[in-house]
C-alpha cells in the first residue's frame, strides 16, 4: 500500500513536472517567435490538439485550414506542427526554403524500422543523406536503370493478361477480384527488381513458406510505419511501451533484417559462382567492392527497404483506385480504348514505347492521383532552424505536414474539383500544375520511386484497357469509392469488377 501511494505520488510530480516545462518551452518560443500561423481553439494542457484528431487525418486537418488558413499551427503534445494546404505554401517550404526543412522528425519508427535513422526515407539533412541521395538517383532510380528493367515490367503485366485471359476464355464475363491481382503484380516486379525471384502467383517459388513470410513482414511493416505512435508527442508514454508498438517494431525488425540479409547473401552466393550480374542487389554489392565504406550490408539493406515501400503498395493502390474510377465512368473507359486503338492498334500489346503517346491515358493517372494520392498526408518533414513560410514564423524543430489531399480537392486551386475529368490536362505540361499536385512530394525530399510507380501503373492500366472490357458487378451499381485506413489509403472495398477479354484482342492474348 504504501508502495503504491509512493508510485502514484511520484507519477503525479512527474505529470506536473512535465506540464510545467511544457509550458516553459512553448512560452519561450512564443516569446522568440511572434508570429505564428493561426490554430484552431481547444487546445489542451500535455496533449495540445491531439483529442481533437479524428480519422481519416487528412479530412481532419482539412476541415481545420478551411477554417483558419492554409498554413496552420498545432501542438501534438510536445511537439509543433505545422499543416500546409496550399500550392503557394508548399513552394515557398519545399523550394524557397529547402535547406532549411530536408530533415525529419525524429520518430521511434524510424529508430527501429530504419536502422536507426540511415535509410533514405528517415536519414537526417547531412552527409549520410546526400550520399544516399546520389546513390538511388544514379545507381537505382535513374532513366538507363528503370529502362533497363522495363522486360521485367512488361513480362509481369503479360503475366496478369494471360491469367485474366484464361478466366474469361469461355467469352462471357466473368467476376474479378482486383485488389490481389494487382498487389501481386506490383510486388513480383518490385522482388524480380530487387532480387530476380517472384513470390507470387501461377510461377510461386519452390519456398512458398519464404513467400508468406514476406507479405506478413510487408503487411506488418506498412502498419507499423503508419500508425501513429503517442509516444513520439508524449515521451513519457514511452517509459511503459503503450499500446505495446514498441516490442512489435523491434521484433518486426529483427524478422526483416534477416530477410533482406538474406536476399543478399543469396545475390553474392550468385555472383561468386560466375552468375548474371542483373538484379538491383548486384549492382549494389558490386560497387560494394569498390566502395565498402559507400554499400555496407546496412546500406544496401535500408536501400532494398526503401525500395519494398517506395514501390510497391503504392502503385498496387493506385492501380485499384484507378481502375474504380474507370469503372464508375465508362465514358474514360471507352475514350481510353479509342486512344489506344488509334496510337497502338490491335495486332500487339502497348509496351512503355506507347505511353508517350497516350497523353490521355496519362491524364487518368494524374486524375486518380489527384482524388485518391497513395500518401494523402505526404512524409513529414522538420524545419532544422527558425524560417518563413509566407507571413508566418515557423521555429526550428516543427514538424511540417502537406496535406496532398486537401490542396488536390482544392476549388480555388481546381475548377470543379470533385469531378473526375481526366480532360483538364489537355495541352498542360508538368510544370503547370508542379505545385497542385502533388501525390510524390517535391523538392530534393520528393519520393524517389516515382519514376518506377508510373512506369508501373501506366503499362499495367493501358494493358488492362487494351485487352478487355470491363463492367461493374450486376451491371448497375456503382463501385463503392470509400477509403480505407492505412499509410497507402486503401479502398476500404476491395475492388471486384466484371472481365471479358476483348474480341479483336483474343489472337494476342492468345499468344501469351
Amino acid at each position: 500500500m504504501e508502495y503504491s501511494s509512493w508510485f502514484y505520488s511520484v507519477s503525479l510530480l512527474t505529470l506536473l513536472f512535465a506540464v510545467s516545462l511544457s509550458k516553459l518551452i512553448v512560452q519561450r518560443k512564443r516569446n522568440r517567435i511572434k508570429n505564428f500561423p493561426p490554430s484552431p481553439p481547444g487546445k489542451l494542457p500535455i496533449i495540445g490538439h491531439l483529442h481533437l484528431l479524428k480519422t481519416p487525418l487528412h479530412k481532419t486537418l482539412n476541415q481545420f485550414s478551411q477554417k483558419h488558413g492554409p498554413i496552420i499551427s498545432l501542438r501534438f503534445g510536445f511537439r509543433n506542427a505545422v499543416v500546409l494546404s496550399s500550392p503557394s505554401a508548399v513552394e515557398e517550404c519545399f523550394i524557397k526554403n529547402d535547406t532549411l526543412v530536408l530533415n525529419r522528425p525524429k520518430f521511434l519508427s524510424g529508430k527501429l524500422l530504419n536502422y536507426n535513422f540511415t535509410t533514405l526515407g528517415a536519414v537526417p539533412y547531412g552527409p549520410l543523406w546526400k550520399n544516399l541521395r546520389r546513390l538511388t538517383a544514379v545507381e537505382i532510380f535513374s532513366t538507363a536503370r528503370l529502362n533497363g528493367f522495363s522486360g521485367i515490367r512488361q513480362d509481369e503485366t503479360n503475366l496478369l493478361l494471360k491469367k485474366l485471359y484464361q478466366l474469361s476464355s469461355r467469352g462471357g464475363f466473368v467476376k474479378v477480384e482486383m485488389k490481389s491481382k494487382l498487389s501481386e503484380l506490383s510486388f513480383n516486379i518490385v522482388m524480380r527488381i530487387v532480387a530476380g525471384k517472384r513470390y507470387f502467383g501461377d510461377h510461386e517459388m519452390e519456398n512458398e513458406s519464404e513467400a508468406r513470410r514476406f507479405r506478413v513482414l510487408i503487411e506488418e511493416l506498412s502498419y507499423l510505419s503508419g500508425a501513429s505512435n503517442p509516444g513520439d508527442f508524449l515521451p513519457f508514454l514511452q517509459w511503459f511501451d503503450y499500446q505495446n508498438l514498441e516490442k512489435r517494431m523491434i521484433i518486426l525488425q529483427k524478422e526483416m533484417d534477416s530477410f533482406l540479409q538474406g536476399l543478399i547473401d543469396e545475390r553474392r552466393r550468385n555472383g561468386d559462382c560466375g552468375g548474371e550480374k542483373t538484379t538491383m542487389i548486384d549492382s549494389m554489392l558490386a560497387l560494394q567492392v569498390s566502395e565498402p565504406e559507400n554499400y555496407s550490408d546496412q546500406i544496401i539493406k535500408g536501400i532494398i527497404l526503401v525500395v519494398l515501400m517506395a514501390g510497391t503498395d503504392t502503385s498496387a493502390v493506385t492501380m485499384e483506385w484507378s481502375m474504380s474510377l474507370l469503372l464508375n465512368h465508362p465514358d474514360v473507359l471507352n475514350k481510353a480504348k479509342t486512344e489506344l486503338d488509334r496510337y497502338v492498334g490491335e495486332s500487339r500489346l502497348v509496351n512503355e514505347h506507347d505511353i508517350t503517346k497516350l497523353p490521355y491515358l496519362r491524364g487518368i493517372i494524374n486524375e486518380t492521383l489527384r482524388l485518391y494520392p497513395a500518401i494523402p498526408l505526404l512524409v513529414p518533414r522538420e524545419s532544422s532552424h527558425d524560417c518563413k513560410i509566407g507571413p508566418f514564423d515557423v521555429p526550428g524543430q516543427t514538424m511540417l505536414l502537406v496535406n496532398a489531399w486537401a490542396i488536390h480537392r482544392d476549388p480555388r486551386v481546381w475548377v470543379d474539383p470533385e469531378r473526375f475529368d481526366p480532360d483538364r490536362y489537355a495541352g498542360l505540361e508538368d510544370e503547370d500544375y508542379r505545385y497542385r499536385l502533388v501525390p510524390f512530394g517535391a523538392g530534393r525530399r520528393k519520393c524517389p520511386g516515382s519514376g518506377l510507380a508510373n512506369r508501373v501503373v501506366a503499362l499495367a492500366l493501358a494493358a488492362l484497357i487494351q485487352c478487355f472490357e470491363w463492367e461493374r458487378i450486376g451491371g448497375g451499381e456503382a463501385v463503392d469509392m470509400a477509403e480505407g485506413g492505412g499509410l497507402s489509403m486503401p479502398k476500404a472495398v476491395p475492388l471486384e469488377a466484371m472481365c471479358r477479354a476483348r474480341e479483336d484482342m483474343m489472337h494476342v492474348l492468345f499468344k501469351l
